[in-house]
């Protein structure tokens, strides 16, 4: 680059001494003309400014035209931050802290709610309450955050605080290119990764394929990740008024269900502090279980590797999906596009601790067709019909896991839990040695009280059928609006697919209707400054996992499942301006959602905040900042723990390590309708990202996050204190192809927390300790 910024400085050098040349020359003198031309580079591809997103409101939409707050995160901000999980988007994008998702995360979180999760414009099956299977990134090349619920486009789901639209990889039909990634870091992480993309006929037909490999150890005991996952793109291109994208991905998996370190003190949290001894139960047992009592034998300092996980454990799934976006132009004036989705999943987790999912076949498959009609310059109609299909067949057991009694500190023995007969008969035997809850609940002994556990067991059918309809106009040169509304109808029927011997297996189907609309105003102060407010209405349900229904202790399925509200007021700014290189937003939110509770019920949650991003994007420099504040609290609602408070879990035979109170644990507590603050949100955080270009082949940046102090319990008895994580990476390309990097995170070596569980559920029971200091070493070469 030096030689770059001497050839622009004499430009303007040699330009003054040429023509000063030319002035004493006659016409009819030999001119000898010597052209010197320089060229800076502007930007290195980091900035959100003039990225355009499209799908949820439009296609083609640019930032400052979207009455909403959005984060488009390109592919190549995606490897500047080392984006490998969807809560990474943190480091870029305002108020989307999670918890930790038993450290497979399967959904994003964003203004204190789980999200949904979206690809190509269609949802996805993600897990229920975000446990479910962990996310390749084979196949993305583009993440949207978008904060509130999703529009009347993408209709009707079950979580609202906002949602990650992923864009598949497509395939170019006019350049053949590849590139392989490989990587190595700490505790014998290893992955691999291959991209190809040729024509098959030039400018008609282009296919792209990618494979991924990862084979990562862990810094958690008895912890691992084995992944494959195979990714074909198609690009069909008929003629000039159409084109049609195809991809299909194959991933399969085997990773560890991660519960963090039980016992959560506000010792542990501060100094790594863990009470021994395991609970007992009322008969003397050491088997953990239900109201066991700890009598405290001692505190120890706790290596934090050493976490609720069990090498006999078992957790796998597989699943393919299959994507098609056809669009074509109509006419000059009307244009059509359709959207195909197709995802069928199995998954198996068979855990020690007594706590088994199996999903033996959940099928979605999904085709929404849209409609644009350009009624002049500054009117547009989009009309959408939508039909979705899902199909779960699952079994679960949830009932007797108990993980406060466990000493973590002891044998593995301590946390296996074997069930007892009478445990037994409350469940099913769904094959030899594994056990599982009922669809359904029986009276079997005729005493008026069900004879069983429920968990999440179903074999359940859904119909969804959605028209919705949006309306764009542009009124002046600074006035737009924008307008919507859809209606769903669903179909549901769900019954026992294990009922036990001898019982008519129960089963029961719901229709019902559900509505969302949404109207946004945007306001050009001028050419570089845009103003808005939007608002939306939503009715959502209320699913399990992958996306099922279940039936109730009543052996119905609940009509509050189809009854929950959500609406939401945004106001914002955004700052693009057209002769500079900044972009900056700001937006202030008031957010009513509700949060499906682990029994099913729902709890109302009233979130308010402010949220700000800031980038700046010309060589040599990028950096990127944001900022979120949130206020979340319990909408007058009442909501409920594995247990109230961490004492609960022991005696008061050592006052001097912990007042216990002897109630045991796990007893869940349901807490009284109130207005207090949800525990495991921090109110405040901020992230800073920069970048420095040395030389021409020379980088060096870092990444950097704050959260403030919050509560990990409803009644506030331990708090996770202010934390902050610096990560710093440099790379060095050796030639114009080939590349190597190196991130080292969290450099200072920081013991940093999270919740481990979203909701809140577990905040009284487990907490989940981050990476200490780690390392990764990335060589990428393009060809």
């Amino acid at each position: 680059m030096k030689y770059t910024y001497l050839a622009l400085t004499l430009a303007p050098l040699l330009n003054v001494a040429l023509a000063a040349q030319a002035n004493e020359t006659t016409s009819s003198d030999p001119i000898e003309r010597i052209e010197v031309a320089g060229q800076a580079l502007k930007s290195k591809n980091l900035s959100i400014k003039n990225t355009t997103v499209n799908g949820p409101f439009g296609d083609n939409l640019a930032l400052q035209d979207i009455a909403r707050s959005v984060t488009p995160i390109s592919k190549e901000l995606i490897e500047q931050l080392n984006i490998t999980t969807l809560h990474d988007v943190l480091a870029v994008s305002p108020n989307t802290y999670a918890a930790s998702g038993f450290g497979a995360p399967s959904l994003p979180t964003i203004r204190g709610q789980l999200g949904e999760l979206f690809q190509d414009g269609t949802r996805r099956q993600a897990g229920n309450n975000g446990f479910g299977v962990p996310l390749s990134f084979n196949a993305i090349e583009q993440i949207d955050v978008v904060k509130g619920a999703p529009p009347v486009l993408f209709g009707s789901s079950q979580r609202n605080g906002g949602f990650v639209n992923l864009h598949s990889k497509t395939a170019s039909t006019d350049q053949r290119k590849g590139n392989v990634k490989v990587s190595a870091g700490s505790w014998d992480k290893y992955s691999a990764q291959v991209d190809y993309n040729a024509p098959i006929v030039e400018d008609k037909i282009g296919l792209r394929v990618s494979y991924e490999h990862i084979d990562q150890g862990s810094y958690y005991d008895y912890s691992a990740t084995q992944s494959d996952s195979l990714f074909a793109a198609l690009k069909i291109l008929p003629d000039d008024k159409s084109s049609w994208d195809i991809n299909f991905e194959l991933y399969q998996t085997e990773f560890t269900d991660n519960a963090g370190i039980n016992r959560p003190t506000q010792a542990l949290i501060d100094h790594n502090l863990y009470i021994t001894g395991q609970g007992l139960q009322a008969n003397g047992s050491t088997v953990p279980s239900a109201g066991s009592i700890i009598s405290p034998t001692g505190q120890v300092k706790i290596d934090t590797s050493r976490v609720l996980t069990d090498p006999d454990n078992l957790n796998q799934a597989t699943t393919y999906l299959v994507h098609s976006i056809y669009k074509r132009a109509l006419s000059d004036v009307m244009s059509i596009k359709n959207i195909t989705y197709f995802q069928h999943l199995q998954r198996e987790e068979i855990a020690q601790n007594s706590f088994v999912e199996i999903i033996d076949g959940a099928d979605t498959a999904q085709n929404r067709t849209e409609l644009t009609y350009q009624w002049s310059d500054e009117q547009q109609t989009l009309f959408a019909v939508d039909v979705r299909y899902n199909k779960v067949l699952g079994y679960s057991q949830f009932t007797t896991e108990a993980d406060t009694p466990i000493d973590l500190t002891g044998p593995l023995s301590n946390r296996r839990i074997p069930l007892t007969d009478t445990q037994k008969a409350r469940l099913v035997e769904l094959r030899p040695g594994v056990y599982v809850s009922p669809g359904g609940q029986y009276d079997i002994n005729n005493d008026g009280s069900g004879d069983f556990n429920l968990s999440d067991t179903t074999d359940s059918r859904s119909w969804q059928t959605g028209i919705a309809i949006q309306q764009d106009s542009q009124w002046t040169d600074s006035l737009r609006t924008s307008a919507g509304y859809r209606v769903d109808y669903y179909d549901v029927e769900a019954r026992d697919p294990i009922a036990p011997q001898g019982q008519i297996a129960a089963s029961d189907s719901i229709n019902d209707t559900l509505q969302s609309a949404q109207l946004s105003v945007n306001y050009s102060v001028n050419d570089d400054l845009t103003t808005y407010a939007a608002a939306s209405y939503n009715e959502a349900t209320s699913n399990s996992m992958a996306g099922g229904n279940t039936l109730g202790g009543d052996n119905t399925i609940s009509a509050q499942n189809f009854a929950t509200e959500n609406t939401l007021v945004e106001f914002g700014v955004k700052y693009a301006p057209t002769q500079s290189d900044w972009y900056a937003d700001a937006a202030v939110f008031s957010q009513r959602r509700s949060l499906r509770n682990r029994d099913g019920s729902n709890t109302g949650i009233r979130t308010t905040g402010f949220e700000s991003q800031v980038f700046y994007d010309a060589y040599p420099y990028w950096v990127s900042a944001g900022y979120s504040y949130i206020d979340a609290r319990y909408d007058n609602s009442a909501t409920g723990q594995d247990s109230a408070q961490i004492a609960d879990a022991f005696d008061n035979s050592r006052p001097d390590i912990i007042a216990g109170n002897s109630i045991g644990a796990p007893s869940y507590t349901a807490f009284a309708p109130s207005n207090r603050q949800v525990q495991g949100i921090p109110e405040q955080s901020l992230s800073l990202n920069a970048n420095y270009t040395i030389t021409s082949q020379w980088q060096a940046g870092f990444s950097a996050l704050y959260t403030k102090s919050y509560p990990l319990d409803f009644l506030a008895t331990v708090y996770i204190r202010d934390q902050h994580t610096l990560n710093v990476n440099t790379s060095y390309a050796f030639t114009s192809a080939t590349k190597l990097r190196l991130d080292v995170n969290n450099i200072t070596d920081q013991q940093n927390w999270r919740p481990v569980f979203e909701g809140g559920y577990f905040g009284a029971t487990l907490a989940f300790p981050e990476l200490p200091i780690n390392a990764k070493l990335t060589l990428t070469h393009n060809f």
